[in-house]
């Protein structure tokens, strides 16, 4: 069975169930093993199917699995009441609703999984925070869409899952350059470590730094590197500097129960 690392300020919420779930614990094979929980993979579809299946089972879901958007690196955030119908995935990276029993996640292999709670308005999000998405805004509009089913910020509980770690991404100066033009304050962010001619980005430090200014009741951050814990995490740039063909992705989901 899965068994996925949990954050403690989600996990302390009475009637929220969540997880960011490893590689572990699912039907896959050879290079998607075991968990692997992305329909754009070239894995099997039904082991695909039988592994979501698994973690809507963990987190009691009343759906059959977990439902995930097409994510395209926006700042789109949906609201949803039900499941998606077969195939119809919408555009999107950030999903959120107040329907009990039904299970919402999103996909990663190196970005920011964030999923976040309000306990008393029962709403809840999985939002993917990649670099374009973070810098963009996704986080905020998230934030928003819970407020449209009364949720409120000072009672919003969020937590940042697994993802590539400084140390392991590397950038070019075009990338640093881009967040300066937004920002200045963002080269905090960026370091060249010794040894190193280029410099490497702290996307958990630039996503949880984005949460704490929101006024949000918490902010947790359970970012264990996914480029380095090859047992445990799915890598798109580890998958990229090995020339492998094809690369698995990780669920990071959340209900109301």
């Amino acid at each position: 069975m899965p068994s996925p690392v949990l954050a403690e300020n989600l996990s302390e919420l009475a009637g929220i169930k969540h997880g960011f779930f490893t590689r572990a614990g699912g039907v896959s094979q050879g290079i998607y093993a075991s968990l692997n929980c992305g329909p754009g993979s070239r894995d099997d579809p039904e082991a695909v199917k039988q592994n979501r299946a698994r973690v809507a089972l963990y987190l009691g879901a009343h759906e059959p699995e977990v439902v995930t958007p097409y994510q395209v690196h926006s700042a789109q955030a949906i609201i949803i009441a039900e499941a998606f119908p077969p195939g119809e995935r919408p555009r999107a990276d950030a999903v959120v609703t107040k329907t009990p029993g039904l299970p919402i996640g999103i996909l990663t292999a190196d970005c920011g999984p964030v999923l976040l709670a309000d306990p008393q308005a029962r709403v809840v999000a999985a939002a993917h925070a990649g670099w374009r998405g973070a810098m963009s805004g996704i986080l905020e509009a998230t934030l928003r869409a819970m407020e449209s089913l009364g949720a409120e910020r000072r009672r919003i509980h969020a937590a940042l899952g697994p993802c590539i770690n400084q140390p392991s991404y590397e950038v070019g100066q075009e990338f640093l350059d881009q967040f300066i033009a937004a920002d200045a304050a963002a080269a905090r962010f960026f370091q060249i470590p010794a040894g190193a001619t280029r410099p490497h980005f702290d996307l958990p430090a630039f996503i949880t730094s984005d949460l704490r200014t929101r006024g949000l009741a918490s902010v947790v951050s359970e970012a264990r590197c996914t480029y380095t814990d090859e047992s445990n995490f799915f890598s798109f740039r580890r998958t990229t500097h090995r020339s492998e063909g094809d690369y698995g992705r990780q669920i990071s989901a959340i209900l109301v129960a």
